[in-house]
């Protein structure tokens, strides 16, 4: 019976969570060690179907890169980066893209398994994405793109009719050329589009730490202020300082809130979005400090 009633507790818990996210959009911007296996996939896809049956409006925008490179090395092709982007070569533009479509329509037959209707699409589709040439410190890195313009039309289409969109990131100049766009840039344009209230970054850490080496610096949230001050006095480093960069320049652009969370953890989309504790870390709005409550 405790058991019981301990199941009952966590419902009563979540429900106030549930009444204020209702119909508001959510941008789960998911990949890293979290498809690194099927069964990690498949917890993901539940928590974010579940929020979907509860209410939420969620959006996933998936990375595909551990996955890229092993197929480039099949290719007898060496994966080169710089300064973290991947050097995009044509033939390795084109593996990419196979990559990611076939990423994709795994992460919809998940969906579709769990009953919910999914439709799987790139930024190529409806114009949803499209992109400039990106270059690193001046370098050519190849056919690496930078969000210029984003169409939410198709988005909002699928939302409409209930279908749970999912999104390569993949998007075209304006004359047509087609660019690999990273997935962290792509979720947060994405994201400010579409006036999300939420946007979940699945990462391969906690969360945020103001020192990497000890544990007891974690940062469970954190003003928007606050996290660029930590970024101008170079405390944060590494690949955290991009995606940090894209929390604090989403929350600037009316997104609500956005959290950063260790996407290997089985539910921790679910337990930071439905607990009062929350597992991983929360930016916020500089106005919502004092009332901060999720």
């Amino acid at each position: 019976m405790s058991e019981v009633l301990k199941k009952a507790e966590v419902l009563i818990e979540a429900l106030p969570y549930i009444q204020q996210f209702n119909r508001k959009v959510i941008v789960v911007k998911y990949g890293g060690s979290a498809m690194s296996n099927v069964e990690l996939q498949k917890n993901v896809i539940k928590d974010v179907t579940l929020l979907k049956l509860v209410g939420f409006k969620p959006i996933i925008v998936h990375g595909g890169g551990k996955e890229i490179s092993r197929w480039v090395s099949i290719t007898g092709k060496e994966a080169e980066f710089v300064g973290g982007l991947r050097v995009t070569d044509r033939e390795t533009m084109e593996i990419a893209e196979m990559v990611l479509g076939k990423v994709n329509k795994d992460l919809v037959n998940m969906v579709q398994e769990l009953k919910v209707n999914a439709v799987g699409i790139s930024g190529k589709d409806g114009g949803l994405l499209q992109a400039t040439k990106k270059y690193h410190d001046g370098q050519d890195i190849g056919f690496v793109g930078e969000v210029s313009q984003v169409n939410p039309k198709i988005l909002w289409d699928l939302l409409e009719k209930d279908f749970l969109p999912i999104v390569s990131p993949v998007g075209y100049d304006e004359g047509f050329q087609t660019y690999n766009i990273n997935a962290d840039d792509a979720a947060c344009a994405i994201a400010k589009a579409m006036g999300a209230d939420k946007l979940v970054f699945l990462t391969d850490i906690e969360g945020l730490y103001r020192d990497i080496q000890d544990k007891s610096s974690f940062i469970s949230r954190i003003t928007v202020s606050a996290a660029e001050e930590l970024i101008s006095d170079g405390v944060i480093g590494g690949g955290m300082l991009p995606k940090l960069s894209n929390c604090t320049n989403a929350i600037r652009n009316g997104v609500n809130r956005v959290h950063i969370l260790d996407g290997r953890s089985p539910h921790s989309l679910l337990l930071e979005i439905f607990t009062k504790e929350g597992i991983g870390t929360a930016i916020i709005n500089d106005q919502d400090e004092s009332s901060f409550t999720i």
